[in-house]
């Protein structure tokens, strides 16, 4: 297995859980090449460090098509080589396969991407030809959404009866659902990278302040405004807007208070592979507004009261907060439960089942 590049986030959460999978079981010989072993340590693993494949590009690249051709050539006949991070390195295995985290070669890039993070934009291009190189070296890809499979089927040429959907599993967060505040509580629970969008919904609250006056509703981000360039200009444009709380980073406990006591989560994110957030409110039943794209449809599965508005449009958004204010929510309606379509993988074992058969 190679995972050189990750250190942090979702994509380390899925090699903990993958490693600690194949750490139970006695029949397997897994190596793990990794940025660094005290990240994802479990015994029955034999690890290999490279630490340096993160410093550039150039240099991932070096590592994926020089460095690990040689270490597949020193190690005893593979099997089964395993990616867990989108690239298809050039090695010598018997079978290889390739976990596609990354939704970037999807989001259409703008300029204000590029004024506020051009490496977000520079990574979207890096990935859509990152998924090509090597791409049939691979039987199988592996996505987390069955929008993606159909994605990357088209961009790539490659067949979808040879791309496995294995949603993520995560762990729940236990909240109770509060009485319903006054003033209402939207909550957008979101990292300040521009691709989050945060400014839709902010334009959206300053519609609403204008339209209801001051302490009508309550926006709260996590975000705190002076992380980066972005979460910068995002305060400076925001910042005096009365609605608007920039609370920062919540603790797992904090949020799931949080949680419970919002009375609408809003998701306006223009690029995500799942979308986290959404799984961890969904169970509360309370109303969700979200980006009409196919990655909040799919996460969204059979969630009980759910608007979706087009991505950009601060207009639209604030009118189906005003239903929440008001109580009406008209536009809100359960989101059909997604049949996914075989090759699917329900977990770890089952995902294995597939790649070793």
């Amino acid at each position: 297995m190679s995972a050189v590049n990750i250190r942090k986030g979702g994509t380390l959460t899925v090699l903990k859980e993958c490693l600690q999978y194949l750490s139970g079981r006695a029949d397997l010989h897994v190596t793990a090449l990794v940025h660094s072993r005290a990240l994802c340590d479990f015994p029955g693993i034999d690890y290999i460090e490279i630490p340096w494949s993160t410093e550039s590009w150039l240099k991932r690249l070096k590592c994926e098509y020089i460095t690990m051709n040689g270490i597949s050539r020193r190690l005893p006949e593979t099997d089964l080589w395993l990616s867990l991070h989108d690239t298809t390195p050039r090695v010598k295995a018997k079978r290889q396969a390739v976990y596609c985290h990354t939704s970037f070669p999807f989001m259409k890039p703008t300029l204000q991407d590029w004024k506020m993070d051009r490496k977000i934009v520079l990574f979207s291009l890096f990935t859509r030809y990152a998924y090509q190189w090597n791409v049939r070296r691979n039987r199988y890809l592996i996505v987390q959404q069955d929008w993606m499979r159909l994605g990357l089927s088209q961009m790539l040429g490659f067949p979808e009866k040879n791309i496995i959907v294995a949603p993520p599993a995560f762990r729940p967060l236990a909240f109770e659902p509060a009485p319903a505040k006054r003033p209402p509580v939207f909550l957008y629970v979101g990292t300040p990278d521009c691709h989050k969008n945060f400014e839709t919904l902010f334009k959206a609250a300053r519609l609403l302040e204008e339209q209801l006056g001051k302490g009508a509703f309550k926006v709260l981000v996590t975000v705190k405004g002076d992380e980066n360039r972005y979460a910068q200009w995002l305060h400076r444009n925001w910042g005096g807007t009365n609605s608007i709380d920039f609370c920062g980073f919540l603790s797992r406990e904090k949020l799931a208070k949080t949680y419970g006591e919002a009375s609408c989560l809003v998701f306006p994110s223009r690029s995500e592979t799942w979308g986290l957030p959404i799984s961890e409110f969904s169970p509360s039943g309370k109303p969700m507004i979200l980006a009409d794209l196919p990655y909040a449809h799919g996460t969204a599965s059979g969630a009980a009261s759910v608007a979706f508005f087009p991505v950009r449009n601060a207009e639209r958004l604030a009118a189906l907060m005003l239903e929440v204010i008001q109580g009406k929510l008209d536009s809100f309606g359960p989101v059909p439960v997604q049949d996914i379509r075989q090759p699917y993988a329900a977990g770890w074992h089952e995902l294995f089942d597939i790649l070793l058969k």
